[in-house]
């Protein structure tokens, strides 16, 4: 009998659940300026809590040595001031020339990539590998030259998105200075919205969500930047043109889950084979023992069994991420998925563990 009420239960709380849903589609219209609030802060509010998680122990640090956390603050944003002008004068010149010189060389570098792939077709071993009349190679050429049109339509586009970037400029550093002033305050502002019985338990979830977020943002930023290391002098060693921008773009994408260390193989390799097909083997061995590392020996050490996140778990997500939100939902898809597992476990301890395990 009383499994019999509790199934009526969760059958009336499923119906009234996708009645609520129901009437809230219809009202979207009610919604659209918290959207449209949501996605203007929705980049500044991610970068803020990137360099939080990434600054906050050394405000800490700072603090414990008798440093008033706002001055703390202030010192960390000269410091980066500093850096940033080390930045512009170090490496962005030498950055900026190979990115001019990749953008102005486009044409003449897909002309020898199609003289490359021509040879190949003439290659007597090769040749003996592929189909008869047929020629994939010509093919893949094809392919890339569409390839570089749609990049070239996307960097085009992109200045739409710069020129709102003025926002992020202004809006970035503030959220993040009163972040790191504030501290873990914000999570008690959180708790407070739950019943009195229950905030110990909230405040137990809100730390191990924040141990959990600051855990994966700072382990990721080690990761890559020890991934990107690894590449960039390999690529040296082979002598790979624009090997520090192809470096950058390959840190940068490998913070997207799963996909992001194919994504930035692709230009590395193309590179590459226009610079000569032994290259283009040496930089995907380069490749591969650098990422062999990063996930056999530098993942594990510095994540331990703190991201136990089942490999097609993480294809699952990232593919539901990219559906619902584009490339913020596959950034964004693992830390939520990994709040939602702490949330989950608390709320089943609580209110259905002895329950279903005793029935």
């Amino acid at each position: 009998m009383a499994r019999h009420n509790r199934f009526i239960r969760w059958c009336i709380t499923i119906i009234l659940m996708l009645i609520i849903i129901y009437l809230g589609s219809r009202v979207d219209f009610i919604f659209r300026p918290i959207l449209s609030l949501f996605s203007m802060i929705i980049i500044p509010l991610m970068l803020a809590g990137f360099f939080y998680y990434l600054l906050r122990p050394l405000v800490n640090l700072m603090e414990r040595r008798k440093v008033n956390r706002t001055l703390a603050v202030l010192f960390i944003y000269l410091a980066f001031a500093l850096i940033m002008v080390g930045f512009s004068i170090g490496v962005w010149p030498s950055l900026r020339t190979q990115l001019v010189n990749l953008v102005e060389n486009a044409p003449s570098l897909f002309t020898t990539l199609s003289e490359q792939v021509s040879e190949l077709e003439h290659n007597g071993f090769i040749s003996s590998f592929l189909p008869e009349n047929s020629n994939p190679l010509s093919k893949l050429t094809e392919y890339l030259n569409r390839g570089f049109t749609l990049l070239t339509d996307y960097l085009s586009g992109m200045l739409t998105f710069f020129s709102n970037f003025a926002i992020v400029l202004i809006t970035f550093p503030i959220l993040l200075f009163y972040m790191l002033k504030e501290g873990g305050k914000f999570g008690e502002q959180i708790v407070r919205f739950i019943p009195k019985r229950f905030r110990r338990d909230g405040s137990e979830v809100m730390e191990d969500i924040d141990h959990m977020l600051s855990s994966f943002i700072v382990g990721r930023v080690i990761v890559n930047v020890a991934l990107g290391i690894l590449m960039y002098v390999g690529f040296l060693f082979i002598d790979l043109p624009y090997a520090l921008l192809l470096t950058v773009v390959a840190v940068i994408l490998n913070f997207i889950p799963f996909i992001g260390s194919f994504l930035s193989s692709v230009p590395i390799v193309i590179i590459g084979f226009i610079e000569s097909p032994s290259i283009a083997i040496w930089s995907i061995v380069i490749i591969t023992v650098a990422q062999q590392i990063q996930d056999n020996l530098v993942a594990p050490y510095v994540f331990g069994k703190q991201l136990d996140i089942h490999p097609l778990t993480t294809i699952i997500l990232v593919l539901v991420g990219g559906d619902i939100a584009g490339i913020l939902g596959i950034l964004l898809i693992i830390p939520i998925y990994m709040i939602l597992k702490i949330v989950y476990r608390k709320v089943y301890a609580l209110f259905f563990k002895e329950q279903w395990e005793n029935a």
